[in-house]
């Protein structure tokens, strides 16, 4: 939904488009290397929650023929929206350029680590651009347009915006990390107005590249939502496991690339980077599959029971993520011409890298049901929380063990560095799963009223008609008095609202929320 009028939208998306391009030249031409990632990511998730409501906050020809394709935007819209998004971004890029007195910026491959004038091959840079658009524009569609989360959540613009991050500090170093084809063409345009040079021609296989990849969002989109085109389902009733594979999957391989890139390029904000990838996803894909990701995570869920995954889904869950993990692994040497040496650093002893995987796997996992897994989950940080333990992992041990804390990542490193290494995945493997079997055992003692139903062996719903009156009866101590159903609530309110009141904090650990785990928490909910 947006504005009525098609110029209030047509005037949105140039906006939107105007600011985003100005920050992304201007932080160009201020050569700001280590903040310019998030910098950027930033301008594009402000304008959305600014403008999100007028127009659907494109802001990018990719996203609007994503859209297009997967029947969220009308044809006509489509084309008045790149237009205005055109517009908008070659204005932006020639304020910034005035604005700095530069002549401009050169759009193309960048160079290698430690090199000057070795640069990675225009290929290189069109795959990074193909890739991480169908991320941006696959996000968008799940967080922004789907049945399952359109108008419903608060979180769209951080998962949208942090593409960006995610992108900027592994792909960037690569391809410029455009994936818009408003920044690529005004990029090139003013550059070559202002220099008086041509273009570098960059800007059309750029947006080819861009284009393609918005294609393969709307393709898949249509495999993980098919709820958004079967009349009468709103994905309530569950997800095919076709969709939650091709969850696993592309959540799986994003992140796995994500790691690799940032590693090879020698990016100065890897772990923030891959936690963005990571959270992201989580936010995209979090409703289809649970977005496990993390073969160590799928163990976690399994062991803590309660239904969440079982042990047959979980051993699909498993295969697919390993199988991404060695794609994503292939994907990330083409695109940097480099691989790994080998999973455990040289410097470190494997006491050392057992101590630092098994508790920070276990961390990453433990949040994972503490947050995504309860019965009173996290409804709009979910992702934020579980994305944050990539950064709170690789910057505490990724000198030591390199902060692998998930078996595909390190299926991933093993098999694309020396062969003579790859048995590192062995030792790396057991230990992270053993995390996810602790986690689950964290979980059960510091959670149990997660369990509680699982241990009275009764159906709460079939305690409701008489809990009310078997609280109150013992919370008062009066046994003459005789109350029955939820109507005793109300019943008895004055007599023994002090004491219930108690008795509900002392019964439940919390004091006086409405608890769905139990009878009790539902009988002691009713009085606040």
């Amino acid at each position: 939904m947006g504005e009525a009028w098609l110029t209030a939208r047509c005037v949105s998306e140039f906006l939107g488009t105007f600011v985003l391009v100005a920050t992304v030249c201007a932080n160009g031409l201020a050569e700001q290397s280590v903040w310019s990632g998030v910098s950027i990511g930033c301008s594009l998730a402000v304008m959305i929650y600014a403008l999100g409501k007028a127009s659907g906050a494109h802001f990018n020809p990719a996203v609007s023929v994503a859209c297009g394709l997967a029947g969220k935007c009308p044809p006509k819209d489509v084309f008045f929206y790149i237009v205005s998004q055109l517009a908008g971004g070659i204005l932006g890029a020639l304020v910034s350029m005035i604005m700095y007195g530069e002549e401009g910026i050169t759009l193309g491959p960048g160079d290698k680590p430690g090199t000057v004038d070795d640069k990675y091959t225009w290929w290189q840079a069109c795959a990074v651009e193909f890739i991480y658009t169908f991320m941006l524009c696959f996000v968008i569609l799940n967080v922004a347009c789907s049945k399952m989360h359109a108008g419903r959540n608060q979180f769209y613009g951080l998962a949208i915006g942090f593409v960006i991050v995610a992108c900027a500090y592994g792909g960037g170093n690569i391809s410029g990390a455009c994936l818009n084809p408003a920044i690529a063409v005004s990029l090139d345009i003013m550059t070559a107005i202002i220099t008086g040079s041509a273009a570098t021609g960059y800007s059309i296989m750029y947006t080819i590249a861009e284009l393609l990849g918005a294609v393969l969002a709307a393709g898949l989109y249509r495999l993980v939502r098919p709820e958004d085109y079967t009349e009468g389902d709103d994905g309530s009733s569950g997800y095919p496991m076709s969709a939650k594979l091709v969850s696993e999957f592309l959540g799986t391989y994003m992140l796995v690339l994500t790691v690799g890139l940032n590693v090879l390029t020698n990016s100065v904000a890897g772990a923030f980077s891959i936690s963005a990838s990571l959270m992201c996803m989580i936010f995209a894909l979090g409703t289809v599959s649970g977005a496990h990701f993390n073969p160590a995570v799928t163990v976690a869920v399994v062991a803590s029971r309660r239904g969440k995954c079982s042990p047959e889904e979980g051993a699909k869950y498993i295969v697919v993520q390993l199988v991404a993990g060695i794609l994503a692994a292939r994907t990330y040497c083409l695109l940097t011409g480099d691989s790994f040496t080998s999973l455990k650093p040289a410097a470190s002893q494997w006491g050392q890298v057992f101590i630092a995987e098994l508790i920070w796997t276990a961390v990453l996992a433990f949040i994972v049901l503490s947050v995504a897994t309860v019965q009173s989950s996290l409804s709009e940080y979910f992702g934020l929380a579980i994305g944050l333990c990539v950064t709170v992992g690789g910057c505490a041990i990724g000198g030591i063990s390199g902060g692998s804390l998930n078996p595909a990542v390190s299926l991933a490193i093993a098999s694309s560095g020396d062969l003579r290494a790859v048995w590192h995945f062995i030792p790396y493997a057991f230990i992270e799963l053993s995390a996810g079997a602790m986690a689950a055992g964290l979980f059960y003692v510091t959670q149990p009223s997660e369990f509680q139903t699982e241990w009275m062996g009764e159906d709460p719903a079939a305690e409701d008609e008489e809990g009310a009156g078997v609280l109150m009866k013992e919370a008062s101590g009066l046994d003459d008095v005789v109350l029955e159903g939820p109507e005793a609530a109300f019943k008895a309110e004055k007599l023994v609202l002090p004491s219930v009141q108690k008795a509900s904090f002392d019964l439940e650990g919390r004091s006086t929320q409405k608890s769905k785990s139990t009878s009790l928490g539902r009988c002691a909910g009713w009085f606040f």
